[in-house]
This record gives structure tokens, sequence and C-alpha cells, in this order.
């Protein structure tokens, strides 16, 4: 491959150390050049505007602006820009959303050393990369009602360990719509109870604590 077909990547992450083992594995590569950082959705926008890279390697939990964001704002300004999600989320909500957003790879951080480089060339080359863990998430759910942004401010604050009635309160509406919102939350996650619910949605990354 020659110098002008180089990939260019811009890695965003707010870990300073993880950044340093994605660069060092990338720039090993004769194909592959690291030509900037960043540490959160923000200044990925902004360095995508002035270094126009090839491929970002995104993460999703940042401070300040997550990656769906940053992803969704890189790629309605500069849709040439090929996004690859890095996280240690499993759940098929926040893959789904990401692939939504326009991200065209996404990979599990714990196999960064082993498929990272084989992705970023897959997805450079136009393919659309779906590790099997991650499609399976997202088989298994495709026909699931998605939680209201209520039904999920709701299990929050379950998740808090907040009883109905200080939900209700926090929330301004009353205990009896506090039960019908978990009633629907427990039917559309399939949980047995509370407890379950909440441990279904962090696992599906609907939300995280």
């Amino acid at each position: 491959m020659s110098q002008a077909e180089t990939i260019d990547v811009l890695i965003v992450d707010d870990h300073p150390i993880f950044r340093d083992g994605v660069s060092m594995l990338v720039d090993k590569q004769s194909d592959m050049k690291v030509v900037g950082e960043a540490s959160n959705g923000q200044e990925a926008i902004e360095l995508c505007q002035t270094l126009h890279p090839t491929i970002v390697l995104m993460d999703l939990q940042m401070p300040h602006m997550g990656g769906i964001e940053a992803l969704r704002a890189i790629r309605a300004a500069q849709p040439d820009i090929k996004v690859v999600v890095l996280t240690t989320y499993k759940g098929d909500v926040q893959a789904a959303q990401a692939f939504a957003a326009g991200a065209s790879g996404y990979l599990l951080k714990d196999l960064v050393r082993k498929d990272l480089v084989g992705i970023i060339r897959d997805v450079h080359q136009g393919q659309f990369v779906v590790p099997p863990e991650i499609a399976r998430a997202l088989a298994s759910h495709i026909s699931d009602q998605a939680l209201s942004v209520r039904e999920i401010e709701v299990l929050k604050f379950v998740a808090l360990g907040q009883s109905n009635k200080e939900i209700a309160r926090s929330l301004g509406i009353s205990e009896d719509t506090v039960k019908s919102h978990m009633k629907n939350v427990m039917t559309k996650l399939g949980a047995n109870d509370r407890t379950h619910a909440v441990t279904l949605a962090l696992k599906r990354g609907i939300f995280s604590l």
C-alpha cells in the first residue's frame, strides 16, 4: 500500500493508557498511522474537522460527550469518515444505537489485541463488521419492544434503591403510575422482579450506573 493509501486513524477514549496501547498496535502496521487522539466526543468532532482521519476508533462511555452523540455528529458532517466502536459493553441496545448512528464496526475491548487491525482494514475496504457475539445479541432482541424514556427513568431510580413512593416524588408522578411503568418494564424485558429488571437492563446496555 502506498503512502497515499495509508489508513489515518483517530483514537477516541478517555483512558490514556488504553489510547497508548491502541496507538502502539496501530502504528506497528505499515499501512496505518495514528494521526491524533481525543479524550471525549467533543474533542473527536473538532479533530475530525482538522485532521480528516480515514477511521475513527470510538469509545462509547466518555465524559462531556459520549461516543454515540459524537459518532452521529461526525458522520453527519463527514460521511466519508468511518467509525469503529471500541467498548467494554456487550449489550445489544448500545450496539444497535451505535450502528443506527452510523458505525461501520463494533469491537469489544478485550478483543482489541486480536482483532482490531483486521477490523480496521475490513472497514476501510467498505465492509460492515459485527462480531458474532454482538450479532447474536442483536438478533435475539430484534423483535423486543423498546423501553420508553420514562420507563428507563423509573428503572434507573429502582437501580438506585428508591421505593415507588420516592420515585413518584422524584418524577412528580403518582405511585400508581410508577407501578404501571414498572409492570411495563418487566413485561418488555421478560423480568421476574425489579432486581431482575435492573440486571437485564444493565446487561443489555439500556443504561449504565
